[in-house]
């Protein structure tokens, strides 16, 4: 994918993500997205080649809550 579309993608996709998080938590917005840019989900998000970008919102909420439970990320094999 072009970097500059990519560059699009992400933010919305961040974005979708960080409300999902605090709809189904109760975080507040700064403790979603100190807890979000800190994780390996987002660290794997921000790499276009991993491919993370294309998953849906529910998915990389799944992957979230289950390296935050465990502390480890780990990505479906396909």
């Amino acid at each position: 994918m072009e970097e500059n579309k990519f560059a699009v993608i992400l933010p919305i996709l961040i974005g979708g993500l960080a409300n999902k998080i605090i709809e189904e938590t109760g975080l507040s917005d700064d403790e979603v997205f100190e807890k979000l840019y800190t994780s390996e989900l987002y660290a794997a998000l921000e790499n276009e080649k991993t491919k993370v970008w294309t998953y849906s919102v529910p998915m990389l909420f799944d992957l979230y809550q289950a390296e935050s439970a465990t502390g480890n990320l780990e990505l479906p094999e396909y």
